[in-house]
């Protein structure tokens, strides 16, 4: 087969293989993808398990590989890639399942019959319909690719803050997360409004999670900072007024605030030189009332009785956003070294709003060519409509250039400027 590297990338088992580890490419970039680069790239000749590694240069000749989808003009993918059902008679759900003599989903009992040999287990219907469709492993490489070549950003590059300041922000606890990418998506809204203290207590899936990391996209830097914990007491130990967050009302003689309300107070408390942290409960069912007995206050989000469940990362973003409203600092879209800060409003940019005189030399203009093309019929209604155009346009709040624009336009429409001059009269 045709690769990059022939003593690299060989062909086994029918499938691209990356030689130095035995192991295909697929399963290359889903480690380097799910546990990080350094489960696959070794530092140094003298890391352990340096045989079942290889070195960056490597590493980089393998993702491109697959990122650039190599392996499609090799004609060898492999098999649990996307690519391969597209090739193959796999076309289907169906199709997949008659492969197999019985499907099992679950462990209750569920099972699907199918015309082919061997059993296949599954945790859901949703990881069937995953495993069918194959995974999108030229997109993970992409990804990681990103990473190697050009490293994530670090909490200093996300947040600008002074280093007397540390600590002027909130801490967000997420109270026995359950999805990785939930936590990832926390990180990013985080980093959104400039918050970088992430304290996890007891994740279900375990911790680190590179799940996390990768969903977070730019704000890695956040989920790497992250502080984890075996209970919510030593999260919040060093805290001196923590809000919890509810959809469910509670037998509970405790303040319920706003997020609007809970950011005010937080940023008072802050400047006083408190800690102060905002608690967020599991996906399905929240925090428990003894969790809540921990908090100082409860928020509660304005929202629709009727359906009230937010996800996790919407609640801290809309918590994150209520705090920068509070604090101060948040910037009308980003700023870069070519993008100055902007305030609401229309923006004029070089121009500025046009002068009265500017303005009534538009009036005369469009007036005097409307009359002369007798558009005022009948005559004696010409001051209401003239009084209606000239409140028509002084509506518009035009800049100068505006202004010129317009009376080029009338100019260009009554004197023929620019016209065809094979266009006959």
């Amino acid at each position: 087969m045709t690769d990059p590297d022939d003593t690299l990338i060989i062909e086994q088992d029918g499938q691209p293989t990356v030689a130095a580890t035995a192991c295909s490419v697929a399963d290359f970039v889903h480690r380097a993808h799910e546990e990080g680069l350094d489960a696959v790239v070794r530092p140094s000749l003298a890391t352990p398990k340096a045989a079942r590694m290889v070195d960056t240069d490597q590493a980089e000749t393998i993702l491109t590989y697959c990122a650039e989808q190599r392996c499609s003009t090799a004609g060898v993918v492999c098999g649990a890639c996307r690519l391969q059902r597209r090739q193959g008679a796999v076309n289907s759900l169906d199709d997949y399942i008659d492969q197999f003599a019985s499907v099992h989903i679950g462990d209750d009992g569920r099972s699907v019959v199918g015309n082919g040999s061997g059993e296949l287990k599954v945790a859901s219907f949703e990881h069937l319909a995953r495993d069918w469709a194959g995974e999108e492993y030229w997109f993970w490489a992409r990804r990681v690719l990103r990473k190697l070549r050009y490293g994530v950003r670090q909490v200093d590059d996300l947040i600008e803050r002074d280093t007397a300041d540390l600590g002027a922000a909130p801490a967000v606890l997420l109270v026995a997360p359950q999805i990785p990418e939930n936590i990832g998506m926390v990180a990013r809204a985080m980093g959104n409004f400039a918050i970088d203290d992430l304290r996890i207590i007891t994740p279900r899936d375990g911790w680190p999670s590179e799940k996390a990391r990768t969903v977070a996209s730019g704000a890695a830097a956040i989920i790497d900072g992250a502080g984890l914990h075996d209970d919510l007491g030593s999260a919040v130990a060093d805290l001196t007024w923590v809000v919890a967050t509810t959809a469910r009302q509670r037998d509970m003689r405790k303040p319920v605030l706003t997020p609007e309300d809970a950011a005010r107070e937080i940023s008072e408390r802050i400047s006083r030189g408190e800690r102060c942290g905002i608690m967020f409960g599991r996906e399905r069912n929240g925090l428990e009332n003894d969790e809540v007995a921990l908090a100082d206050a409860i928020v509660m989000i304005p929202i629709n009785n009727r359906f009230a469940s937010l996800n996790l990362a919407q609640s801290v973003l809309l918590l994150g956003y209520e705090w920068m409203k509070a604090a101060g600092g948040a910037s009308l879209g980003r700023v870069t070294t070519n993008e100055r800060p902007i305030e609401p409003g229309v923006n004029l940019g070089n121009s500025r709003p046009a002068t009265k005189q500017e303005l009534l030399g538009l009036f005369e203009h469009l007036e005097r060519e409307l009359a002369d093309s007798g558009f005022f019929n009948p005559s004696h209604r010409r001051h209401v409509v003239v009084r209606n155009i000239r409140t028509m346009l002084t509506r518009m709040e035009a800049t100068e250039q505006e202004v010129r624009t317009l009376r080029g336009i009338v100019a260009t429409l009554t004197r023929g400027k620019g016209k065809d001059q094979n266009t006959p009269e």
